[in-house]
């Protein structure tokens, strides 16, 4: 099975099943001298776990995160980071009955025809507990990036659900009130609205969409190439890999398609510093595929979940029937709530792989002090330690 690696520089290979002994990932390309802990990690990944309101999936996960390798004394070595989640509240007896009844819209009978086979439980490999694997993943290049000299900082809330859209948001609301509510919208009257229409549909037993809005500030110009490797293309492909995304956009999106060739174009002008900066920022802080230095913003779209308590109609390939089903278990009425810390972690992978790649950050070392062997974060020899005589390793000759 391909497709479980993404990244040029900061690479991430991820592996479990929702329903599996574990989660995990390996996460190569991270700069020697970055001072980590599990708790960095944890913080991002108690805000994507389950169980945070009556609105998300009653799945008790604790979601810990065990890092295993990559570390000596608090700081990162250069080599790969391995990190496991464990699974520990999988039941996999409801899904059951879609061994070879597959479930309406969802990925069964296509990973079925592709492989011949399928780890059922909880959806598997396609499941979106794999998200847990890039918030680890993104926790680590967040540390990355606050560490380094660069003043990167990134934000998204939900700004829709069905049809309670967030009013205008300051870049400072969204810091300040994103995470006052449990559908993680920074308008609190819009909050309010989406709570209530969330807690509507899942009374009735169905499920709604919504979107999340995001910034990226900090990320300087000149990253990204103009075709395969832009910045767009990039950050289109990780926000179309998480589970029932169906739509990305970026600057003013969608709206260019009724904009005029005057409205959309921005002058330019000389900035404070003296530099050339594009009057206005409909392009959303890129151009040419390649990021200017202003602002990068978007949205992305996710459609209702598919997992609901109502009857619907499948057929079972295995005994020749047509079957009506209930798609019973614990599950998201709504989904952008919980996925604003996955969307946050990919982007933040995202530009720090372009910060390596373009040779802004080190990729050997976050000090950028390549040959220089006495540093701060190398180990010290207990041997050199008088305070520390009766505990340290004992050599050959010793014996």
């Amino acid at each position: 099975m391909n497709g479980n690696e993404f990244g040029r520089l900061f690479r991430v290979t991820t592996y479990g099943e929702s329903h599996g002994e574990a989660m995990g990932c390996t996460v190569s390309g991270v700069p020697a001298g970055v001072e980590l802990s599990e708790e960095d990690i944890q913080e991002d990944l108690d805000r994507r776990k389950p169980g945070q309101s009556m609105i998300t999936t009653s799945r008790g996960e604790p979601d810990k995160v065990a890092i295993q390798s990559g570390l000596q004394d608090g700081y990162t070595t250069g080599t790969p980071v391995g990190m496991v989640i464990q699974n520990k509240d999988a039941r996999s007896g409801k899904y059951e009955p879609f061994i070879t009844a597959p479930r309406p819209s969802h990925g069964d009978y296509t990973y079925s025809a592709k492989f011949g086979t399928r780890n059922w439980g909880g959806g598997g490999r396609s499941s979106a507990r794999e998200t847990v694997n890039w918030v680890a993943a993104g926790g680590i290049a967040k540390q990355v990036l606050e560490q380094s000299e660069y003043d990167v900082q990134i934000k998204a809330h939900v700004d829709q659900i069905g049809d309670v859209k967030a009013g205008e948001v300051t870049w400072e609301d969204m810091l300040e009130h994103t995470e006052e509510n449990e559908v993680r919208c920074a308008d609190p009257e819009a909050a309010e609205e989406m709570r209530d229409l969330a807690d509507e549909y899942q009374k009735a037993g169905d499920s709604i969409g919504g979107a999340i809005y995001f910034e990226c500030r900090g990320v300087p110009r000149g990253l990204g190439a103009p075709r395969f490797d832009s910045f767009p293309a990039r950050l289109g492909q990780m926000m179309y890999s998480i589970p029932a995304v169906n739509d990305f956009e970026y600057g003013i999106g969608r709206d260019a398609r009724t904009a005029t060739g005057t409205e959309y174009t921005e002058d330019w002008e000389f900035d404070e510093n003296g530099d050339p900066t594009p009057v206005g920022n409909d392009h959303g802080g890129i151009q040419g595929g390649i990021t200017t230095g202003d602002p990068i913003y978007g949205e992305v779209t996710w459609h209702p979940p598919v997992s609901f308590p109502k009857t619907q109609k499948t057929v079972d390939w295995e005994t020749g029937e047509e079957k009506e089903i209930t798609v019973t278990g614990r599950h998201d009425p709504v989904l952008p709530p919980r996925a604003v810390p996955v969307v946050e972690a990919l982007l933040y992978c995202t530009v720090l792989d372009f910060m390596l790649l373009g040779g802004r950050i080190n990729p050997d070392r976050l000090d950028d002090r390549p040959g220089e062997y006495d540093t701060d974060y190398h180990p010290s020899s207990p041997q050199n330690d008088p305070e520390d005589a009766d505990t340290h390793a004992r050599t050959v000759d010793e014996d």
